[in-house]
């Protein structure tokens, strides 16, 4: 028997409310460094310790390309005196944060693909991180919609979207599943250190979804086929968050900045772009697609200079302003979302038969590879 098709037939979006430009966030982050280089004056004056420098948009915009990130609350972050978001805690019988974008962005998916929740038969809601170990934010979800079938959460950090992708696929391939709605609910804006100079730019919260299905039930006129996925980890300390329940039991500071994200940023450029575009162009190989003739690269959103280094090494030229389209301008970094958002905004213009990449990266390492052509 003929393994089905796998399709992407619907995405969809939730945007948050609040947008936080270069400015405002500087003017925050800068307002928290007066007042502790004035509090620890003297050290300073001594020489017992280092003044805090200054940040800019001009810096934020050289290092990374961003501009401006949408955030669930930007007051909590823009207040010196807290500089991280304030989100109530709410009670068990009330939906979680992580569902209620994730319904947003999953109705938008639905309507795109002409499905109805009722005929999903798999939930995978992927993300970097989850808002509470269990019960399962998919299962959750999956209540919340009125889905059937099985529902289960995973995280691979930024590569979560892809790596759902994949598993998604392979249960549709196998028969098991008819349609499958990966979902990716990220909160960066909570494991983000705001009093980092250095990082204290680059996270913003969205949500993404994907409708996947077998092409003997699918609908919808706008599908992408999934002609493969391929999968690499690779692991480095070179991006970490130490946040966990063991904290708890080691006694361990839960303020630590090590238990919010950290990285080393020069290291991560080094050690992650070749991979990643050795990875893109051995899949395409893999598959006797020509990596110049690839329509689009809807690559992860964590640095402007990354992608335009990866879509060059794949593509052997400087890649078109649409061949490679660039979000995290104002979405800054999403993590897993990032490239599907890529790909939401930009993938009704191409005609039946181009091809492109969905590719994400990250902490892990962890990298995956989406090959998909227009049907």
């Amino acid at each position: 028997m003929t393994p089905a098709k796998v399709l992407i037939t619907g995405s969809g979006l939730y945007t948050p409310a609040n947008a936080i430009d270069n400015d405002a966030l500087v003017a925050s982050y800068n307002a928290w460094v007066d007042a502790e280089n004035a509090r620890h004056r003297e050290a300073i004056e001594a020489g017992e310790r280092d003044a805090l420098a200054h940040s800019s948009s001009e810096f934020i915009v050289k290092a990374s390309g961003i501009h401006s990130r949408y955030v669930l609350d930007a007051e909590g972050i823009l207040d010196p005196e807290r500089m991280r978001p304030k989100l109530d805690e709410r009670d068990n019988d009330s939906p979680g944060i992580q569902c209620e974008m994730a319904l947003a962005a999953s109705h938008e998916a639905l309507a795109a693909a002409g499905v109805e929740a009722a005929d999903i038969d798999l939930v995978i809601v992927a993300c970097s991180n989850l808002e509470r170990p269990y019960p399962a934010v998919a299962v959750e979800l999956q209540r919340a919609l009125g889905t059937g079938g099985y529902a289960f959460d995973m995280n691979v950090a930024c590569s979560s979207a892809t790596f759902a992708i994949d598993n998604a696929a392979n249960a549709i391939r196998s028969g098991g599943v008819r349609r499958a709605l990966v979902v990716n609910p990220e909160v960066c804006s909570a494991h983000l250190n705001f009093r980092d100079r250095d990082s204290h730019f680059i996270f913003g919260d969205a949500c993404t979804a994907l409708v996947l299905e077998s092409d003997q039930v699918a609908t919808a006129e706008t599908r992408f086929e999934v002609l493969g996925t391929r999968l690499v980890t690779q692991f480095s300390n070179a991006i970490r968050n130490n946040a966990g329940f063991l904290n708890r039991v080691t006694d361990a500071d839960p303020q630590a900045a090590d238990k919010l994200f950290v990285q080393e940023g020069r290291r991560v450029f080094k050690e992650v772009c070749p991979m990643v575009a050795q990875l893109i162009r051995d899949h395409l190989e893999s598959l006797d697609i020509a990596p110049g003739t690839l329509s689009r690269l809807w690559l992860h959103q964590a640095n402007r200079h990354m992608n335009d280094l990866i879509a060059r090494r794949v593509l052997g030229q400087e890649p078109a302003p649409d061949q490679a389209p660039i979000i995290l301008d104002r979405y800054a970094n999403t993590s897993s979302a990032g490239s599907i958002i890529a790909f939401h905004l930009h993938h009704q213009d191409l005609e039946p038969g181009a091809t492109g990449v969905v590719c994400s990266f990250g902490a892990g390492y962890s990298a995956g590879c989406v090959v998909i052509r227009r049907d």
